[in-house]
């Protein structure tokens, strides 16, 4: 059986991120389960918004494209997303954006066709994001994606981490890394 290999991201840019600690600690449980996860920060892969018009005239922005071979190459998807007004981050909003365009000769949105999302949100409030990951739940599932039922919110996260980025919670912290192993194991299933 192939390793799974799994994209590992939170959708903010905030270098204090609760999302970034909380995506660190489902990552660790992903590669403890035996998959080849790789970290990432949206920060260091920057985008204009979204353009059909800068599309045309420019192509696909660099990061745009590296991002796109990250996500082709990932059988799954383990995301972190804040929830901005009762949704998700204009990043994480924009970089699915870019990545979904399709370049000459490959599938329509080939980044996100049969790749299995597993879902996490931490935020300061009583429910933990999860009225964002509604939309980012039916945002995967029209994109072709196959989003686990699962999913861990983490609330009053701006009182749930250590200084070293665990959760205090030692429920907290089993729940999250399982949720990185759930999609390991996830990947590795169906792509045997």
């Amino acid at each position: 059986m192939a390793q799974p290999r799994i994209l590992a991201f939170a959708g903010s840019l905030r270098r204090e991120s609760f999302n970034k600690k909380l995506i660190t600690v489902a990552a660790a449980g992903a590669t403890n389960a035996g998959a080849s996860v790789t970290l990432i920060d949206l920060a260091g892969y920057p985008l204009p918004i979204f353009d059909a018009d800068l599309e045309a005239e420019s192509g696909l922005p660099p990061n745009a494209a590296i991002l796109k071979n990250l996500f082709i190459e990932s059988g799954g998807l383990l995301i972190a997303s804040p929830e901005y007004n009762s949704s998700m981050t204009a990043v994480f909003k924009n970089t699915i954006d870019w990545v979904s365009r399709s370049v000459p000769g490959e599938a329509p949105l080939a980044p996100y066709s049969n790749k299995i999302v597993s879902l996490l949100s931490a935020s300061p409030g009583a429910l933990g994001g999860l009225r964002g990951l509604v939309h980012v739940r039916s945002m995967f599932g029209n994109l072709g994606a196959i989003v686990l039922p699962g999913q861990v919110t983490i609330s009053k996260a701006n009182e749930a981490f250590t200084d070293d980025g665990l959760l205090k919670d030692p429920r907290q912290q089993a729940n999250v890394e399982k949720s990185g192993a759930t999609l390991a194991a996830a990947v590795a299933k169906w792509n045997s």
